[in-house]
C-alpha cells in the first residue's frame, strides 16, 4: 500500500512537472477543397494540435489547470499544389478571472494569409535557433505571442522574453521565404506578423502593455472585492489606450485588442456611472472607429 502511494504521488509529481504551457483546440474547415484529400486535414489537425500541446515553449512550470487555453481554426482558401496550401488562421485565447468561473478573452486575431507545405504523417518540427517551415514558424510565433499576452496580465511587462522569441522568428525567416509567402515583410502592409511584434515591442506601445496588465491583475481579477474598484481601475487601463493611440496612431495592436475586448468592455460598462461611461465610450470610439455607435449604443447613457 504504502509503496503504491509512493508511485502514485511521484507519477502526479512527474505528469505536473511536464505540463506544457498552452491546451489548444483545433478546427479545420475546407470549404473550398476539390483535390486534395480530406484525410490530409484530419492528420493535420491532430499534428498541429500534438506540436502546441507538447513543445515546451518556457522555463516555467505549468499545472494542469494553469495551461493556457487557446482555439486555432484553420480555413484551407486554396489549395496551390497537392500538398502547398493558402489558409486563414483564427486565433483565440483565454483567461480565467480570479475567484469567478469568468473567463475573459486575452488574444483574438485572424492571420488571412498563410502559405504553408503539409504532407500527411508528416512531423511538424520546430527550432529556436533555426527556420525549418513556414507552417511551425507561423504557429511558434503566434504561441510566443499568446503566451507574451498572458505573462503581461500577471505582472507588467512579464510577457517580454515571449515577445523577444516572436520577434527572433520574424528575424530568422530567410529572405527568398520572406519574399514567397506573406506575413513577414514590413513593405508588405502594416497589418501582419511583421507589425503586430513590432507594435508589442515598440517603445510607444509600453503604456498598452502596462494597461493590459491594470486592465486584467489590477481590475476584473479584483472584482470579485468591489466592482466598483475594480472597474475604475479597468477605466484608466482603457484611457491609456488613448495616449498610445495619440502616440502611435493606427497601430496594429489596439486594434487587435479592440476585436479581443469590445463585446467585455460594453458588457462590463453597462452598469458603470455616467463618467466612466462617457470617458470609457469616448477613448474607444477613438481607438476603434468603426465600432463608435456599438460603444455608444451598448454602454449607454
Amino acid at each position: 500500500m504504502k509503496k503504491w502511494f509512493v508511485l502514485t504521488i511521484l507519477c502526479f509529481f512527474i505528469g505536473t512537472t511536464q505540463a506544457q504551457e498552452l491546451r489548444v483546440n483545433v478546427t479545420i474547415n475546407t470549404p473550398k477543397l476539390q483535390t486534395a484529400d480530406p484525410k490530409v486535414f484530419e492528420t493535420l489537425k491532430t499534428s498541429v494540435e500534438e506540436f502546441m500541446n507538447n513543445q515546451k515553449w518556457t522555463t516555467d512550470v505549468f499545472e494542469q489547470e494553469e495551461r493556457i487555453k487557446m482555439d486555432i481554426v484553420i480555413t484551407i482558401s486554396k489549395e496551390l499544389s497537392a500538398n502547398t496550401f493558402e489558409a486563414e488562421l483564427s486565433f483565440q485565447s483565454i483567461r480565467p478571472v480570479y475567484n469567478s468561473t469568468y473567463e475573459t478573452p486575452m488574444f483574438k486575431h485572424q492571420d488571412k494569409s498563410v502559405v504553408f507545405t503539409y504532407e500527411q504523417f508528416q512531423p511538424l518540427e520546430f527550432s529556436q535557433t533555426t527556420y525549418l517551415n513556414n507552417l511551425t514558424s507561423v504557429l511558434g510565433y503566434y504561441a510566443y505571442i499568446v503566451i507574451g499576452m498572458d505573462y503581461d496580465s500577471f505582472s507588467p511587462f512579464g510577457g517580454e522574453p515571449y515577445f523577444q522569441a516572436a520577434q527572433d522568428i520574424v528575424n530568422r525567416i530567410p529572405p527568398n521565404v520572406a519574399s514567397s509567402v506573406p506575413g513577414w515583410r514590413s513593405v508588405e502592409n502594416n497589418r501582419n506578423r511583421y507589425w503586430l511584434i513590432e507594435n508589442l515591442l515598440s517603445p510607444r506601445v509600453r503604456p498598452f502593455r502596462q494597461a493590459v496588465y491594470d486592465y486584467h491583475r489590477q481590475g476584473l481579477d479584483m472584482m470579485y472585492q468591489d466592482v466598483a474598484v475594480g472597474r475604475a481601475v479597468m477605466t484608466q487601463a482603457v484611457e491609456k489606450l488613448g495616449d498610445v493611440n495619440r502616440s502611435y496612431p493606427n497601430s496594429m495592436i489596439l486594434q487587435v485588442f479592440a476585436n479581443t475586448k469590445s463585446d467585455e468592455i460594453i458588457e462590463i460598462y453597462k452598469g458603470a456611472g455616467q463618467q466612466e461611461k462617457t470617458a470609457v465610450t469616448q477613448t474607444m470610439e477613438r481607438v476603434d472607429p468603426p465600432r463608435a455607435s456599438e460603444y455608444r449604443s451598448g454602454i449607454g447613457k
